[in-house]
This record gives C-alpha cells, structure tokens and sequence, in this order.
C-alpha cells in the first residue's frame, strides 16, 4: 500500500492514523494486530503523551515507503466492527519488517493483542 498518511482531524487526506495500532483509509477502520498501543484517553498524563508517540511512530511508519497490510478480501472484525490486519514491508535486508515488532523494539507499545495491559504506562 502505498499512500500518504495524515493524522485523523487533520485535512488533506483520506487515510489518516486514529491511534498508535488503529488507522483510517476512507470509511475503512483498521486496527493493526500484533501488539497494543497505549490509549490515547489513558488513565494518566504519561499514557496520553506515551499514546501520542505511538501515533506519531505509526504515522512516520506508515509513510517510510509500500508496505502490505494482511487479512485478504473478508479479514476478521473486531468487536467494533474494525478490519484486523498485520502490516509488514520489505526491509533493507530482503526480509520482512513486521510493525508489531518495530513498535514493540521502540517501547511505544506491548507485545500481542487486545485486552488487560501487562505494562502500565503510568508507572
């Protein structure tokens, strides 16, 4: 996929970044599988602002060049209704680049899916 991505609320493009594991390509709602972002409405100032980083690493992910989003033509759905998809790129390597792991490598987010945080951000 390759598109230019803004934040959601910011004018000027059709896909935009709602969170640090959660995007917006027109009407499409996608929240990327793998790992969990801390909440952007966190319980503490630390987990809004650790929140806002993570939104900014997707961004600038998102916009580092193609990339591909998993799941095929019907991907499952979240309690939300939202597209569950992997994203991954080619790396320098050959190899693949998966986000989940890059957002984990950074510290902007947890290891695996959804549900009780093991980290907490306010710590």
């Amino acid at each position: 996929m390759e598109q230019r991505f803004t934040l959601c609320g910011e004018k000027g493009s059709a896909a935009c970044v709602i969170d640090g594991d959660t995007l917006a390509i027109g009407k499409r709602r996608i929240r990327l599988s793998g790992y969990d972002a801390p909440e952007i409405d966190g319980a503490c100032e630390a987990e809004k602002a650790k929140a806002r980083e993570a939104r900014a690493a997707l961004q600038t992910w998102l916009n580092a060049g193609q990339f591909l989003l998993d799941g095929g033509e019907e991907p499952p759905r979240d309690q939300y209704g939202r597209e569950l998809r992997g994203a991954r790129r080619v790396a320098p390597d050959g190899g693949e680049e998966w986000l989940a792991e890059h957002m984990v490598a950074q510290g902007l987010a947890e290891d695996g899916g959804w549900g009780a945080s093991a980290i907490d951000w306010c710590a």
